[in-house]
């Protein structure tokens, strides 16, 4: 597809351009969220840091463009989903989880979400 800006205006540029950021904007979102809703709130996942270290952790919250991690040691890691790997099972885990998963509440308002508390062990 062509454009013909030449006959534009500098204020219609300048207008163009906003509104192909805020479009730029709005699909990184989009893709965001579709990548987050690959995993689920609980699901075990793996991801690598800077130093090329494998970390694994239970997902605990969904952010805007990242998702909530905290890691067996109990580090909290805000990561971009299409950074993190779903771990198949538990059981192969090497080393124990610091990271117990509580009983889930419901609030009693109803209009408040359900969620699931954590408890970090030291």
């Amino acid at each position: 597809m062509k454009i013909n800006i030449d006959n534009l205006t500098e204020k219609e540029l300048i207008e163009l351009n906003h509104r192909i950021v805020e479009r730029l904007k709005f699909l990184d979102s989009m893709r965001a969220h579709v990548e987050m809703m690959e995993f689920s709130i609980g699901d075990r996942v793996s991801f690598k840091t800077n130093g090329r270290e494998r970390k694994e952790g239970l997902l605990i919250k969904y952010n805007k463009k990242t998702v909530t991690v905290i890691t067996d040691q109990g580090e909290k890691w805000n990561i971009s989903p299409n950074l993190l790997s779903r771990v198949e099972s538990s059981s192969k885990r090497s080393k124990p989880s610091k990271v117990i998963s509580l009983n889930e509440r419901k609030s009693s308002a109803p209009e408040e979400a359900e969620h699931k508390d954590h408890l970090i062990l030291d």
